[in-house]
């Protein structure tokens, strides 16, 4: 048998979600228990992983296009693959304090983000709007700082 579990690396409701009766599909051998005569298998594969695929693309830094998927009172999850949510916390909404998530974000919104931090251990990701808005404001300092270039003297004849 092929628990519903090992059929999809996402959450399915069904396993018509992913195979149909008289599929022919391929599967690994999970676990063996003799004394109950059971074969458990498996169908998802490693390399399919959602967690491995996004560590394998993406590193702390990085600006990604993310979709709100839910909201909270402490912030916004938001896909940033399939399979894959990060969350932006209320204190990285904007870059002024944010009394409610619903008053800034709903549900559906494709926001760009940065990447301030993956932990691998625990498959957290946290993901930022304000880090962006800052480093925005960071350009704009240095280019009105930047001296402007002087025009070349024309010669008085």
């Amino acid at each position: 048998m092929v628990h519903i579990s090992e059929l999809s690396w996402k959450r399915i409701k069904h396993p018509s979600e992913v195979v149909n009766v008289g599929d022919t599909i391929e599967v690994y051998i999970k676990d063996l228990n003799r004394e109950e005569n059971r074969i458990s298998l498996g169908f998802k594969k490693a390399e399919d992983n959602p967690w491995e695929v996004f560590l394998s693309k993406y590193q702390v830094g990085d600006v990604v296009k993310a979709t709100i998927v839910s909201i909270t009172s402490f912030g916004a999850f938001a896909q940033i693959i399939d399979g894959v949510d990060g969350l932006i916390h209320i204190s990285q909404i904007a870059d002024k304090k944010v009394e409610n998530v619903k008053d800034i974000l709903t549900v559906g919104d494709v926001v760009d983000v940065k990447i301030i931090d993956i932990d691998t251990e625990s498959k957290r990701i946290s993901i930022s709007i304000r880090a962006l808005l800052e480093d925005a404001a960071d350009e704009e300092a240095e280019t009105e700082e930047a001296p402007a270039e002087e025009a070349p003297a024309e010669d008085a004849e």
